[in-house]
C-alpha cells in the first residue's frame, strides 16, 4: 500500500513537472509578445495582445505578409483585438468583444479582418467566423518600423507599423 502511494506519488510529481517544463517563457520567444491598451476619449476601453516578427533583412508584403494573402497580423498566436462597449470601425458597427485581428494587405489598401475565433493560433484561420471586415488605405511613413507594432490613441485610431507601411483605421463608440 505504502509503495503503491509512492509510486502514485512519483508519477504525479513527474506529471507536474513535465507539464511545468513544456510551458514556453514567452518573453524569449524571436517574435516577443506585446500589448496595447487605452481608452478612448468616447470612453472605449481597447485591448489589443500580439507578437512582434521582425523584418530581419525582409520585405513586407513579399516575403513577410504577402499580398493579397490573409495574415495573422503578428506572429504566434492569433493578434487579439478587445473592447468593452459597442462601436464603429470604420463606420461599421461591431459588437463588444473580443476578436482576432487578421488582415490582407496589399498595394493599394489594407483589409482589416475582426473575426470571433480569438483563441487560437495565427495560422488558423476560419473565413467563416468573421464578425466584420474593412478597408483601410496605407500610408508610408518617413520611419522604417523593424519590429511589427500597433499603437492605439485616444481618438481611437489604430495603426500597424512595420518596414515603412502604416495602416490605420478608427474605433468609435456606437451611438
Amino acid at each position: 500500500m505504502i509503495m503503491k502511494n509512492v509510486n502514485l506519488l512519483s508519477l504525479l510529481f513527474i506529471a507536474v513537472f513535465s507539464l511545468g517544463a513544456c510551458a514556453q517563457d514567452k518573453s524569449s520567444r524571436p517574435s516577443p509578445l506585446d500589448n496595447t491598451m487605452v481608452t478612448t476619449s468616447d470612453g472605449v476601453t481597447i485591448t489589443i495582445q500580439y507578437s512582434k516578427p521582425s523584418l530581419k533583412g525582409r520585405q513586407f508584403g513579399v516575403e513577410l505578409a504577402p499580398y493579397g494573402e490573409v495574415w495573422r497580423t503578428g506572429a504566434n498566436e492569433a493578434t487579439t483585438f478587445e473592447i468593452d462597449k459597442d462601436v464603429q470601425v470604420q463606420g461599421q458597427p461591431l459588437p463588444a468583444g473580443k476578436y482576432s485581428l487578421y488582415t490582407i494587405p496589399s498595394e493599394q489598401n489594407m483589409v482589416v479582418i475582426f473575426n470571433k475565433n480569438w483563441e487560437q493560433w495565427g495560422t488558423d484561420y476560419d473565413e467563416s467566423a468573421d464578425a466584420l471586415r474593412v478597408t483601410s488605405d496605407p500610408t508610408v511613413q518617413h520611419d522604417q518600423t523593424e519590429q511589427f507594432t500597433i499603437t492605439a490613441d485616444q481618438d481611437g485610431k489604430i495603426s500597424l507599423l512595420w518596414g515603412d507601411d502604416q495602416t490605420s483605421f478608427t474605433v468609435k463608440a456606437a451611438n
